[in-house]
């Protein structure tokens, strides 16, 4: 049964015991809310439908971030860009709530703010990842706690990127790429543009699973699960012979790709390009692969796309070249 305590000018406290459950507390401002909540707490008990919020009530957003990011993204492959987001979730004054008291508008207010500095598409990821957090304490940990994700709209993701290296800025970029403090970027770009690797594959790179001679590059492990063999142009050949082997066997020995990406920003800021990532490479060189005329399973065995649909979207072939085959 309910039992309720006037605890100050503005504090009542009820309590709900019944056997088989554990005892319920909580404290509200008016006697009509805590008489309100304990009769629902009843009725759930009475059902048996009862699910204990105490821990929802006493854990905060950053605990259930800081956990996630303890036991869940360390078994992803993208551990350390999520790393990254989590730790910047756990830096927003949201992050101090407790998760039990969480609704859909706060939520949809922290989406608002973050559609003012970032793209809709990186909003959306955060919120995709925000919502499996949730997932995840409701249904692994035992935490009774509601998903606000779920409550509103996600942005759109917009239209994809077709962003190809425009005339002289291969060259620009390169002669930056010579200039960097950092020795491995070169080298990672000139291989982004003859392998179309992503930039994680690149630096998983290890020396057991190339093999010059065949001019092939063994990927075990990928984004999509699916081992891939890569074949090695000339030019990729020449560029990996030219690099130092380390004792422990990674090509790209101790980069990260945080490194990277400040690297590159630095080297498209000193070679005068604008609005150009690191990623753009694979498009520009999965595009080049069909103007050498290579069919779409073909390039689809070199990029290890499994959805024929998606690889459209990284090939975007020159109008004028598409006229000269017109005649």
């Amino acid at each position: 049964m309910a039992s309720f305590r006037k605890r100050g000018p503005y504090q009542w406290q009820a309590q709900v015991r019944k056997t088989g459950h554990p005892t319920q507390t909580k404290t509200f401002e008016t006697r009509a809310e805590a008489e309100k909540w304990a009769r629902g707490i009843e009725v759930e008990m009475d059902t048996r439908v009862f699910l204990s919020r105490a821990e929802a009530e006493s854990t905060t957003l950053h605990e259930l971030l800081e956990r996630y990011l303890d036991e869940v993204t360390p078994l992803k492959k993208g551990a350390e860009p999520e790393t990254n987001r989590l730790r910047a979730m756990m830096r927003h004054p949201l992050a101090r709530r407790f998760v039990a008291g969480i609704r859909g508008m706060d939520i949809a207010r922290w989406r608002d703010e973050r559609l003012c500095k970032v793209s809709p598409a990186t909003v959306k990821r955060d919120l995709v990842l925000l919502g499996h957090v949730f997932e995840v304490a409701r249904k692994e940990w035992g935490i009774y706690v509601h998903n606000p994700v779920r409550d509103i709209r996600l942005p759109p993701s917009g239209r994809p990127r077709e962003r190809r290296l425009l005339a002289g800025e291969e060259a620009r970029l390169v002669e930056a790429c010579r200039k960097a403090r950092n020795p491995w970027l070169l080298p990672l770009v000139q291989l982004a543009l003859e392998t179309a690797m992503r930039q994680s594959e690149l630096l998983r790179l290890r020396w057991e699973h190339i093999d010059l001679t065949g001019r092939t590059a063994h990927l075990p492990d990928t984004k999509n699960g699916e081992a891939r063999t890569v074949p090695l142009s000339s030019s990729a050949v020449a560029e990996l012979r030219s690099l130092p082997r380390a004792l422990h066997g990674d090509v790209f020995a101790g980069i990260t790709r945080e490194a990277v990406k400040r690297s590159f920003m630095r080297a498209i800021r000193r070679a005068g390009i604008k609005d150009l990532r690191f990623h753009d490479l694979r498009h520009e060189a999965t595009t080049r692969m069909f103007e050498k005329g290579l069919n779409i399973m073909e390039v689809a065995s070199i990029t290890g796309h499994k959805d024929l649909r998606m690889l459209r979207r990284y090939t975007h072939l020159k109008a004028e070249d598409l006229a000269r085959k017109l005649g």
